[in-house]
């Protein structure tokens, strides 16, 4: 049976919805709004922090490769969680699809 190509909205959905990128995009979720919370106390405070570093990290490297400088920059934070979830995504896509038709091949999965 051929394989039939699906739209741009159709791959997305493909590929960013399973347990993987879906359990990705929840952990940069939580540190994106830790570092908003610690930004808010630490401003109020006056101390600098260096806590908005992590929402870089946690979507490392796509996010440094983003070519702006200052607050534009931080548009490498979901262009790069966005990108690395994709690539989760078809990883674990690739690795179940690929167990399951294991055995249609006559590949034995015991």
């Amino acid at each position: 049976m051929a394989k039939t190509s699906r739209s741009l909205p159709q791959s997305l959905r493909h590929y960013l919805v399973n347990p993987l990128a879906l359990g990705y995009l929840g952990i940069v979720l939580g540190v994106c709004l830790w570092v908003a919370a610690d930004a808010f106390f630490a401003s109020s405070s006056g101390d600098a922090s260096f806590a908005g570093v992590w929402a870089f990290l946690a979507t490392a490297p796509m996010s440094l490769l983003v070519p702006f400088e200052g607050p534009v920059a931080l548009i490498g934070i979901p262009i790069g969680a966005l990108v690395q979830a994709f690539a989760l995504g078809a990883m674990y896509r690739y690795a179940t699809e690929r167990r399951d038709h294991g055995t249609a091949n006559g590949v034995s999965r015991a």
